[in-house]
């Protein structure tokens, strides 16, 4: 969880300088956690907040208008004022009721036609560029989040790590409750369910430590689960990748038969014989995984289907 991170940053940034190969990854890792698109880190959270802000101003003409019209009508037809035009008998004004709904229903419909285009064309399951993205698949479990990285074939427990410039597909799915995968900082929030594979794109602009969460509520250990994004120069990811595959920790059917157990990470790292309180620069949260199988993740969904040509074996 991040307070364990917050707890050892010191110990961390000592570590770090007996690392040297690993120093400027551990000085980055180091940075202040971001947690809101409104300081964005990525592509899609940029324009969140144009989005935001578009229409922010575009409400604005109606809401400015409505308070300082009842502040003039409190005034004007207040009791002790006797020259305001007293009648009882209006009841209808085209002009009136044109301002008072057209213009709303204008703004609306404008706001509509300009965010349905860009959500369309931001889609998270659409390309963000042109380029070939790194995949990263995503398993839910309580209370914690495995990522897994095929190509690298290594995974990690609580951390995730992204290389900078470069685009993420994340394939998600859930081996527990449904959760629901968030990045404020990058822009993001898909849900994740069991039998299920949604998909996800996301950028990275700048190095950083961000937060990340689950926002759907499932439960107790639900306000805990949250993760650690790393976000790296390339090289600085693959000295990453080339530390993960030295992790003594095999993801292995015994080892995520003890991750599937309820639990947060330092849980997990319990169950696993791992020593908790180890200061690491390149897993500042949880632990990373060696010799990940490459059917692991497809296992884990086609268990929910029922298919025994594809079901691997995966513990229930």
């Amino acid at each position: 969880m991040p307070q364990s991170g917050h707890a050892f940053l010191p110990t961390r940034i000592r570590h770090g300088l007996r690392l040297s190969p690993f120093l400027p990854l551990s000085l980055t890792a180091c940075q202040a956690d971001s947690i809101s698109f409104l300081h964005p880190a990525g592509t899609i959270a940029a324009l969140q907040r144009e989005w935001l802000i578009e229409i922010v101003i575009a409400l604005a003409v109606i809401i400015i208008p409505v308070f300082v019209g009842v502040a003039f009508c409190l005034w004007r037809y207040r009791l002790g004022n006797r020259n305001a035009a007293f009648r009882p008998d209006w009841s209808f004004a085209l002009p009136l009721e044109f301002l008072v709904w057209g213009v709303p229903a204008t703004i609306v419909i404008i706001l509509s036609l300009l965010i349905a285009g860009s959500e369309t064309r931001h889609s998270p399951e659409r390309q963000i560029g042109t380029a070939q993205p790194l995949d990263i698949q995503v398993v839910a479990l309580n209370w914690k989040w495995l990522f897994i990285y095929p190509d690298q074939h290594v995974a990690s427990l609580d951390t995730l790590v992204l290389p900078v410039g470069r685009e993420v597909r994340f394939l998600l799915t859930s081996d527990k409750t449904m959760q629901s995968f968030f990045i404020p900082s990058l822009g993001s929030q898909i849900y994740a369910m069991a039998g299920m594979v949604t998909h996800l794109h996301l950028l990275a602009n700048r190095p950083g430590r961000y937060l990340g969460e689950n926002t759907q509520f499932n439960g107790m250990g639900f306000q805990g689960e949250k993760f650690t994004t790393l976000a790296l120069l390339p090289d600085q990811f693959t000295q990453w990748a080339q530390h993960a595959r030295t992790s003594p920790v095999t993801l292995n059917d015994e080892t995520y038969r003890k991750l599937l157990k309820d639990g947060d990470d330092r849980q997990a790292m319990t169950d696993l014989g791992v020593k908790a309180d180890t200061p690491d620069p390149m897993q500042p949260q949880g632990l990373s995984f060696s010799n990940v199988s490459d059917d692991l993740f497809r296992n884990i969904v086609s268990r929910y289907h029922g298919s025994s040509a594809h079901q691997g074996p995966m513990p229930q």
